[in-house]
């Protein structure tokens, strides 16, 4: 379908659509994490601990929400986070994604594992656009990615640190799930692919297999300075981390627990943003990620430190319900939906957003 559906009041009312649209395994793998799911939910749940404090008799007749960020003049704090395989949801995969960015003047940041080339999605997008990096086994194919990233107008390299092991969830692998044979990564398609590891008598398939080639502080530095381009730090959750990726010279981070895909028992993104922005101080630009469902979410999410927030499994399932056009009609709702929790809570820019504005709910 490339058309609204009716029944959609609120960017979430598009996950209930999408159990009608995508088959049973597909739609437990978008909606699901690792594992039983738990940070999943934690994701959720914290933004439930807080509810929005209104406030009386405020002008909002100059009201906006338009930002700064990473040298964008954006209208919105709202991202679209980089998802991979995005086929699963729909034909038009990516390209669906960047159209509805472009509509919108949202940032779309492009996954390295997306189903379209990063060339194919910036033909696509609009010019506020990052690419969403995962360091690989040969330095040579990082290099190359990052020039293809600069050629293709990219503004920056978002690197994601957090998802060395991804172990399944548990309702997908209940529900069939198999990735079709459809979805490749298309960027990763020139580059050949190590050979799987043969592990020794007593060796660990984690530590000396799916951990082998896991990032390290020095595969940092040395992209920090081969990057041609701003770098930001996704898959940030502990305060110290947070200090060192600043000092290391990172344009900013992503407080993110990979949508709960990565460790089932991580807290939630919402619960560590704090704190980190407590330990970066006021001033660092600071991104979450990972449980943002509504424009009160947004609004939460900056009241706690966030200067912007990222969208993953509302851009899919939108997607699947209504293509391109489902995106941008998502993305316009989470807006109005932010604005309308600004414009009560007294809040006419994204600047009056404080701490002092929320309140426990419970």
């Amino acid at each position: 379908m490339n058309s609204i559906p009716p029944g959609v009041w609120n960017a979430i009312d598009y996950e209930r659509l999408a159990v009608q649209s995508m088959d049973a395994g597909r739609y437990a793998y978008v909606a699901g994490g690792c594992g039983w799911d738990r940070a999943v939910a934690a994701n959720r749940a914290a933004f439930a601990r807080w509810a929005v404090l209104p406030r009386l008799m405020r002008d909002m007749r100059s009201g906006h929400s338009r930002i700064t960020l990473g040298g964008l003049d954006l209208p919105h704090p709202l991202l679209l986070a980089p998802v991979a395989h995005q086929r699963l949801a729909h034909a038009d995969a990516e390209i669906a994604t960047a159209r509805a960015a472009a509509a919108t003047g949202s940032c779309l940041v492009a996954s390295t594992l997306s189903s379209c080339t990063l060339e194919e999605i910036a033909a696509a997008s609009g010019p506020a656009r990052w690419f969403q990096l995962y360091l690989q086994p040969e330095r040579a194919h990082t290099l190359d990615l990052l020039a293809r990233a600069q050629a293709a107008g990219y503004g920056a390299i978002v690197v994601t640190l957090d998802a060395s092991i991804q172990l399944a969830s548990r309702a997908a692998l209940a529900a069939g799930f198999v990735l079709p044979a459809d979805c490749v990564a298309a960027n990763l398609r020139g580059y050949p692919q190590s050979a799987p590891v043969a592990l020794r008598d007593g060796s660990s398939r984690i530590f000396q297999g799916a951990m082998r080639h896991a990032p390290t502080w020095d595969d940092l530095h040395w992209l920090l300075q081969a990057s041609p381009l701003p770098v930001w730090v996704k898959g940030v959750l502990h305060p110290d981390d947070a200090r060192q990726l600043q000092a290391a010279g990172c344009a900013g981070l992503i407080v993110s627990n990979h949508g709960g895909r990565s460790l089932d028992d991580a807290p939630a993104s919402l619960t560590q943003l704090p704190a980190i922005r407590a330990a970066v101080g006021a001033g660092y630009p600071l991104l979450l990620d990972g449980g943002v469902r509504s424009g009160s979410d947004a609004f939460k999410a900056l009241a706690l430190g966030a200067n912007a927030v990222l969208v993953g499994r509302l851009q899919m399932v939108a997607l699947a319900v209504a293509g391109a056009l489902g995106v941008a009609h998502m993305l316009q709702l989470l807006v109005e939906e932010l604005q309308a929790a600004m414009a009560q809570a007294g809040c006419a820019t994204l600047a009056d957003i404080t701490p002092n504005c929320l309140t426990p709910s419970c």
